[in-house]
Formats: C-alpha cells, structure tokens, sequence
C-alpha cells in the first residue's frame, strides 16, 4: 500500500483542522454539513444531503459491477469546553471534537478523494456522513429516513480512533466488539421528617443505599459468567437538607452488555430488586428504563475483510483481529443490526504518547498522523470489497 503523497496528506490535514474549528452537537451539524458538501462538490462526486437530519450520503461508482458497500463517519461534536491551546481549536465557545469525529470525517473524505481519481474498484461505495452519533440517534434518523432503501448496500464498516493504542495500529474482531448502553432512573418514595426522630420517618437514603448494593448483585450472582454486563449507578440525589430526612430519592445510571437476554435480565432483576427492598422498609420506588444504543455486533466475513485490508496498510504485527471486547457503546450498531457490517478501532497514540490522551477530555487531540492509515485502510478495504475483474 502505498503512502498518501505529501500534498494529499497536507489537504487531508487541512480539512481536518477546518472541521475541529466549527464543532456542533447532535443534529445541529449545519456548518460541518456545509463544509464536507463544499469538499464533495469540489472533488465533483455526487452527494445527498439531510439525510436523516443534517447527515449526508455521497456516492461513487465505477465499472460495471452490482455490488456496493458502505462508509459511515460521524460528524457530531461534545458540549466540553476546549483547552488544548492549538492554533486550529474550537471557534465554538463551549463546544469541541474531543472524540475525533473530526478525523473520522476527513478519513472518509480522503478516502473518496482517492477513490473518485484514481478508482481501482468495481461497483459502488457510499460514504455515510451521519450526525448525532453521541447522542445514539443518528444512525436510527437515517435508517428511519430510508438509507437502505436509497442506497443499497451488502455491507457497511466504520472506524474510531482509540487513544491508548499505538498510533496508526488497527484493532477489532469478529462477535460483540461494543456493548449496548441501557439507561435507568429508580424513584424511592418515603416519609420524611426531623433529623433527630429518624423511628419516625421511612428513610429512603437507608433504601436507596441498600438497592445501590444489591444492584451490583444482578452481574455477580444473576448473570452467567459468560455473559459480560456492568450496571453503574452515577447519581444519587435527594430532597432533603442537612437536618431534615427527605421523603424521596433518585438513583439514575446505566448497564452495558453484549446481548438481549442480558439486557433483559438486568431490566427484570433491577425492577425485581427496587420493589422487594422498597416492600421490605416500607417505601414506594419506580424504575424507568431505556434502551439507548444497541451493541456493536461485527459479522464474521465483514470483519474478516476489514483485518485483510488493515494488514495491507499497516502490517501484521500492527493489527490485533481478536482483541477485547470494550464495554463503552456507538451508535454504529444500530446500523449493523439492518445490514452486515464491521466497525473497527485505529490507535490514536499509546498512553503517555501524542494521542494518548482519553477521549471526550478537555485537552484530547486527534492525531493528525494516522489520517494516512485511516484513508489508505478504506481505500484498500473498497478494493478489496468491490474487485476489479482482474484483482479478482
């Protein structure tokens, strides 16, 4: 695979920086939308835009070949005030792409870039632009917006930047690479009163605590060992005051794992739990749950083709096709549970490295020297999707 020529690399980077400049949450991608139509009509490949909100759908077909396949980056920023200092940070006070969907937009944009001048393939790519990823929306919008309907596809792949990992290194594998994200919010309902006559009151403190404990219950003694689930509860609030019992209390939170008959069972034995121990002492209590993402399944021979294309690029001592499996969720699985697809992780920088630091913090940076591999692993992933008749 051969490395981008120093002027693509300098566009591909001014694109980038451009797009970290003008960052916007969840189906407000107005401006980023406008700027990655501007680069599409500028390298004359056809494009539809709002799609599904502010999301865009370009397309590029070349040869005689049926078949077509998917690129999907997402656009959307993070309400986190920026503190990295760059001369390219954030022109919108209060916003920033600290999760690097900036370069995830510029991969997929270099990618086309590539492919629109020099092709090397045979059938029809779309690159899928979606907005509101981090609010696990995006990819529902445009579905519900007839994405597959208008733009067929066998197959769709997607990639996020990992910081913790090796710049430039790939990982994935096939099954459940991302958990799902389910939300909870539990109202205790009690008797509230003076401080010093506790005998008096039905302390919902005293019984949201007990449901906090025995919800890590669910995982150790409710779920079998092979079946990877965390609850965590993330809020405690009540309505009381220093001296004053309260009368209520709101433990809200979320579980992650990996199929539905976990997700089930979490929902089940939580509501099981909050109404015996509110029984037990007295209380009232109400769960609310919600399904928010679904799990990022990888299909077997999708992922097979994406770990070919990444050893391509990178090399085989630079790629992992069987790593772990990471709890946190994406909204690309929405979109593999309506067609075949493998979403796959590109090292950002190892800890401690330029990179390295976490995602979704202040002073997170992407990593302007992976954009290489990020667009020659999509080039070389439609190549290898969508042959030539004599590639094949």
């Amino acid at each position: 695979m051969n490395k981008l020529s120093d002027e693509r690399r300098e566009l591909f980077q001014t694109w980038r920086r451009a797009l970290h400049t003008i960052p916007e949450t969840g189906f407000t991608e107005e401006a980023t939308s406008d700027y990655v139509s501007s680069i599409l009509a500028e390298l004359g490949i056809e494009h539809v835009r709002n799609v599904g909100g502010t999301g865009i759908v370009a397309t590029i077909s070349r040869g005689t070949g049926g078949d077509s396949i998917g690129i999907r980056a997402d656009m959307d920023a993070l309400p986190i005030l920026e503190e990295t200092g760059v001369s390219w940070a954030s022109q919108n006070t209060g916003f920033m792409h600290a999760c690097g969907h900036d370069g995830h937009m510029t991969m997929a944009l270099g990618a086309a870039a590539v492919l629109a001048q020099d092709a090397g393939f045979n059938g029809t790519v779309h690159f899928v632009f979606q907005p509101a990823e981090e609010h696990g929306l995006g990819a529902k919008a445009m579905l519900g917006d007839g994405l597959l309907d208008r733009f067929p596809m066998s197959a769709m792949f997607g990639l996020h930047n990992s910081p913790g990992i090796p710049a430039g290194h790939f990982h994935t594998r096939s099954g459940g690479l991302m958990a799902s994200e389910d939300n909870f919010e539990i109202r205790i309902h009690g008797r509230g009163g003076h401080a010093s006559g506790p005998h008096m009151v039905v302390d919902p403190i005293l019984v949201g605590s007990e449901v906090v404990i025995a919800l890590q219950t669910i995982v150790a003694r409710s779920l079998p060992p092979t079946l990877p689930a965390v609850v965590s509860c993330t809020e405690f609030t009540t309505d009381g005051a220093r001296n004053a019992i309260p009368s209520n209390v709101t433990i809200k939170g979320d579980t992650r794992s990996f199929d539905s008959v976990a997700q089930d069972l979490l929902e089940r034995r939580m509501r099981e739990l909050v109404s015996g121990i509110c029984a037990a002492h007295g209380a009232t209590g109400e769960v609310f749950y919600t399904h928010e993402f679904e799990p990022t399944i990888n299909d077997a021979h999708a992922t097979a083709m994406a770990v070919a294309a990444a050893r391509v690029v990178a090399g085989d001592d630079r790629v992992e096709g069987d790593c772990p499996p990471w709890m946190a969720s994406e909204d690309f699985g929405t979109f593999g549970r309506a067609v075949p697809g493998c979403f796959v992780f590109i090292g950002n920088g190892a800890t401690g490295e330029h990179g390295g630091v976490p995602l979704h913090s202040h002073d997170y940076q992407f990593n302007d020297a992976i954009l290489d591999n990020g667009v020659n692993f999509y080039v070389e992933l439609v190549r290898a999707a969508l042959p030539t008749e004599t590639a094949q």
